[in-house]
């Protein structure tokens, strides 16, 4: 636990462009495309906890309320991922689920598909990335499948215990196996792009600064 809070201090100095970045550098998939801030604007970091959901069967009544599960389950600063197969139709999360994160003092939510109760979720200081909002409830429409099992978000594969990033730009997970060496590429590309940004500063022309050498920035390392 003691190396996950490390990588998750490291993760926390970048954007998701910059890892997204380095991502492409290493060859690897992890940025998802159209999961958006939709309540408090803060960049958030932490271990994925998972859910996954289905459309219910015929007559099927579910035992407990989605998601409630993982909750209880994840510890301070988790970030619960819900896998709700970018449905609009109905919420994959909802206000009093993100009372009882927030009394857990969990990082955040991300949802692919709706949620609903944003602007609950706002006031309580929650976190949510989704693919938009509806008022259209869960019940009799989506039920839980799984939780803290290996879900599928726009078809990336996302597992229990990886790593994930999230700001105003998008949302990237990072396999715990491979974390120290995508942020150590992300640092890389960091220390560049800052040195850049100084240049502009100063006033060196844009298209001298952002030249052929900038394009080649993301070749894959196994072609340098």
């Amino acid at each position: 636990m003691c190396e996950v809070n490390n990588l998750l201090r490291a993760l926390k100095k970048f954007d998701t462009s910059i890892v997204s970045d380095a991502l492409d550098k290493l060859g690897m998939k992890g940025a998802v495309a159209g999961l958006l801030q939709l309540t408090v604007r803060r960049r958030i970091a932490g271990r994925v906890v998972t859910v996954k959901l289905r459309p219910p069967l015929a007559d099927e009544a579910p035992t407990r309320h989605l998601g409630t599960g993982a909750v209880v389950a994840a510890s301070a600063n988790d970030i619960i991922v819900v896998e709700h197969g970018g449905r609009m139709d109905c919420a994959g999360w909802g206000g009093l689920l993100a009372r009882g994160a927030a009394r857990k003092n969990m990082g955040g939510i991300i949802v692919d598909g709706a949620v609903r109760d944003v602007d609950e979720c706002a006031a309580l200081g929650m976190p949510v990335f989704a693919r938009g909002a509806t008022p259209m409830t869960a019940r009799g429409r989506a039920i839980e499948h799984s939780f803290n099992e290996p879900i599928c978000i726009a078809g990336l594969s996302v597992f229990p215990g990886d790593l994930v990033l999230a700001d105003g730009t998008g949302v990237v997970f990072l396999p715990v196996v491979e974390a120290a060496r995508i942020l150590e590429v992300a640092n890389q590309l960091f220390n560049r792009e800052e040195a850049l940004g100084r240049e502009i500063d100063s006033g060196r022309p844009l298209d001298a600064v952002m030249n052929a050498k900038y394009e080649d920035m993301l070749k894959r390392e196994v072609d340098s």
